[in-house]
């Protein structure tokens, strides 16, 4: 959710060399005897996919030492994530740990998974099938949140217009953060206006162009918040601001509780951040559960905190 390193290839990361012998229930994969953890992510290009790629890797090794962790990358495009789930699911991986780039591109894909009797695990965006789990923050909650603040706290109440910027169109975070903030809106602040949105897909580079674009568009007074969907987006609309002198006018709120984002708060740059955890470490205690047999529950909600300058001097250093 995010900014673009420049990772272009897919990582595979192979842990240790044995097999999980009694914990995987006698079965195995096609590694040389040992049992594969799969974990299909969507787009290891930004910061906060890169760090949760590192969550599941570091957890997932040291809960299974003895496993195989299979991580493929499928660069941001639907049909390539796709056929890494089908090459997942022919190597004959034990749980499959998924991070759809959309509902609508990988839910044939989990259910092909499911087909072959191997569990599915979705973190942070869902999709439309029935899943083993599916392991995240509440977008809604968190979509309805940022509407509160923004028109209570920024707003004082006495309406104003909001420029958005939203993640990936069709991932289900985007859905409910634009879905969820406007009913919040429309219900409890009709004053409040969404006057543009367009998708900044989760990166900075576009969300600056189109805030350079916006801020070409309106004068200084014609809108008042910027709403990104993610902190990446946040911090390229901080950018644009500044180089054309009007942050002092325009107040921005972000999500994921990245580093960078929360010492903007500090700075007076960023009004607010809502923390999103990427569930690589909960993926991988739900993955060593079911090799040894155990049950997961179908949902498994994780917490999101606000941050703003009430509260930032607690957050410093401690997001990602």
């Amino acid at each position: 959710m995010r900014r673009l390193l420049g990772i272009t290839v897919a990582i595979v990361a192979v842990v240790a060399s044995a097999s999980c012998g009694s914990d995987s229930g006698g079965s195995t994969g096609d590694g040389g005897g040992k049992v594969s953890i799969g974990f299909s992510q969507a787009n290891n290009g930004d910061v906060w996919r890169v760090n949760q790629t590192k969550k599941v890797q570091e957890t997932c090794k040291a809960l299974m030492p003895d496993a195989e962790i299979v991580v493929t990358d499928g660069g941001g495009k639907g049909d390539k994530q796709s056929a890494d789930v089908d090459d997942l699911i022919t190597r004959k991986v034990k749980v499959l740990l998924l991070t759809p780039l959309t509902a609508e591109a990988l839910t044939p894909a989990a259910d092909r998974a499911r087909n072959a009797k191997i569990p599915v695990i979705t973190m942070d965006r869902s999709v439309t099938t029935d899943v083993t789990q599916h392991i995240g923050a509440d977008n809604k909650l968190i979509g309805a949140k940022a509407a509160e603040y923004v028109a209570n706290t920024l707003l004082g109440g006495k309406g104003g217009k909001i420029i958005e910027i939203q993640g990936v169109l069709g991932a289900s975070a985007t859905t409910d953060r634009h879905n969820e903030f406007k009913a919040w809106l429309d219900k409890n602040a009709p004053t409040v206006k969404i006057i543009e949105s367009q998708t900044g897909e989760y990166r900075r580079e576009p969300a600056v162009k189109f805030m350079e674009d916006m801020l070409q568009r309106y004068k200084p007074g014609d809108f008042d918040v910027v709403y990104a969907h993610n902190d990446e987006m946040a911090l390229g609309a901080v950018q644009a601001l500044k180089t054309a002198n009007r942050l002092a006018t325009t107040k921005v709120v972000g999500i994921d509780g990245q580093n960078e984002a929360i010492d903007a708060i500090k700075k007076g740059e960023i009004a607010a951040t809502f923390t999103y955890d990427n569930a690589g470490k909960e993926a991988c205690e739900s993955a060593a559960k079911l090799l040894k047999g155990g049950t997961v529950d179908k949902t498994w909600v994780l917490q999101t905190n606000q941050i703003d300058s009430t509260n930032v001097d607690q957050w410093i250093g401690k997001g990602f």
